[in-house]
Formats: structure tokens, C-alpha cells, sequence
């Protein structure tokens, strides 16, 4: 045998031996984990800080509230369906979370105008203006515009022009 068959044959044998290129901690008789343990992921870390923070401020829950919605100085609404409120009343401080939408104050405006305060009131008047409505909520006309003027007196007998109308 040559050199060159020689290294060959231990390589063959090393790798039938060891497994081939894997290397393996421990030995024939080392006992195998049972458990795999899973690391926590950030979201799961950021979770469990975020509600040992909240019971550090004594937040509680508070049920029973079906939707929020928190307006914003763009005209837009952040809109909470079913949402989980928690409150602590001494720290000044509500949590609201749950899925949201952000939406325009005009898709949710007839359920929603109880809750405007006077910025949004300004703002829904603003919109109107914009799209040529009326306060009343019909578009003004040139009809509108003749039933307004009171009739001019050009007699002097009152009874007599309000017969004629």
C-alpha cells in the first residue's frame, strides 16, 4: 500500500467511526436532553415587561366598552372594535389595545358626531364647505335662494297681497 491509499483508508474509517464530518457532543453513554428549550422572543419579552409595568402603575381593567376612537389633528380616526381598556386613574393613564383601524371622520361620521368635540366640529364644517353642502344637509339651489325673500309690499293693503300669494 502507498502512502496515498493509506490516507485514504483512515479518512474511510474516521468517518465510518465519528459519522462523517458531524461532530457530536458527548459519547456513547451520555444521557439526551428531554426537553428542548425554547428562548423567549422579543415580542414575548416586550409583552411581559409591558404588563409587569402596568401592574407596577395598578392598572385595572375596566369592561364593558364596545369601541374608541381617538381622533387625530389630521381628520383621520383611529378606530378600536371590542377593545381591552385597562385605567390608572392615579397616574393619569388609560391603555386601550386590541386591532385598529385608522379611517377619515367621513366613513364613520352618523354614529360618531356625539363624540366630536369643538376641533372636529370646526373641522366637519370646514368639509361641508368643501363639498358645497348646506348645514341643513341638502346642496344649496337657485330654488332655495327665491323662497327665502319675503314678498315686497307694493300696495298698501297687507290682506289683500297675502290673499294673492
Amino acid at each position: 500500500m502507498t502512502e496515498a491509499d493509506m490516507a485514504a483508508a483512515r479518512a474511510k474509517m474516521i468517518a465510518k467511526r465519528f459519522g462523517g464530518a458531524s461532530t457530536s457532543t458527548g459519547g456513547k453513554g451520555t444521557v439526551r436532553r428531554k426537553k428542548k428549550v425554547a428562548s423567549r422572543s422579543a415580542a414575548a419579552q416586550s409583552d411581559a415587561k409591558l404588563g409587569s409595568t402596568l401592574k407596577k402603575l395598578g392598572a385595572t381593567n375596566i369592561p364593558g366598552i364596545e369601541e374608541v376612537n381617538l381622533f387625530k389633528e389630521d381628520g383621520k380616526v383611529i378606530h378600536f372594535v371590542n377593545p381591552k381598556v385597562q385605567a390608572s386613574i392615579g397616574a393619569n393613564t388609560y391603555i386601550i389595545s386590541g386591532p385598529s383601524e385608522t379611517k377619515p371622520l367621513q366613513e364613520l361620521l352618523p354614529s360618531i358626531v356625539s363624540q366630536l368635540g369643538m376641533d372636529n366640529l370646526s373641522q366637519l364644517q370646514s368639509m361641508a364647505a368643501q363639498a358645497g353642502v348646506t348645514p341643513g344637509g341638502a346642496a344649496p339651489t337657485a330654488d332655495d335662494d327665491d323662497d327665502d325673500d319675503v314678498p315686497d309690499l307694493v300696495e298698501g293693503n297687507f290682506e289683500e297681497v297675502s290673499e294673492q300669494s
